[in-house]
């Protein structure tokens, strides 16, 4: 069935969600090779500066979901494999604040931005105020862009389908690896969860 998606994407209930857009993680202080070397290849932060200036121009909420540690790792459970080559791999470098933690410069937070930051999970909507901040704002459609299309933008997209969220994704302004494996993933799950689109088709949305 044909998505309406300027209907979709109406600036007065949507909102932006970029997930772990920063400097430690897909920057060049970044230490998760391949994801960063994808990054790259792809133009995927030009992609999502896009999403963003439009986002931003329609007055639609922007939000960095970033993901933090404290100089101790305190609260951070090493529960699976991915978290815990995360720890090794950050190390201390993810503290509030820092270089390493903050969004890469193309898309540094605005005043009008919101910058929610989680110390434990994979998921932003996971121990935050994701959902009620989305929720007071009126939001009813969230536009999912970021890292990884392995884990962080599945669970982000999971997590919003669970709270009764529709979900846009701008195809090229989300990435993960392999390329083969971001592309299944898109086409065999994310799609039946959310509405994928082209970053031109939700920018003109947005005009």
């Amino acid at each position: 069935m044909p998505v309406d998606l300027k209907a979709l994407l109406d600036p007065r209930t949507t909102a932006l969600l970029m997930m772990e857009c920063q400097e430690g993680i897909i920057g060049g202080g970044g230490k998760l090779g391949a994801l960063g070397e994808a990054v790259v290849r792809h133009g995927t932060v030009g992609q999502i500066a896009r999403v963003l200036a439009a986002a931003r121009a329609a007055k639609v909420p922007a939000f960095h979901c970033t993901m933090a540690r404290r100089p101790d790792g305190g609260g951070a459970v090493v529960n699976c494999l991915l978290l815990g080559a995360t720890k090794k791999s950050s190390g201390p470098g993810l503290l509030p604040g820092s270089a390493q933690w903050k969004p890469v410069a193309e898309l540094a937070p605005a005043a009008n931005d919101y910058v929610l930051t989680r110390y434990h999970g994979i998921s932003p909507f996971h121990g935050t105020e994701l959902d009620q901040l989305l929720r007071n704002l009126g939001v009813r459609t969230v536009v999912a862009a970021g890292v990884s299309v392995n884990v962080g933008v599945l669970a982000m997209t999971i997590e919003a389908v669970n709270a009764g969220y529709q979900v846009v994704i701008p195809r090229e302004a989300v990435t993960g690896t392999p390329d083969e494996y971001v592309d299944a993933v898109l086409q065999h799950t994310l799609r039946l969860l959310a509405t994928i689109a082209p970053v031109g088709e939700v920018v003109e949305a947005w005009r």
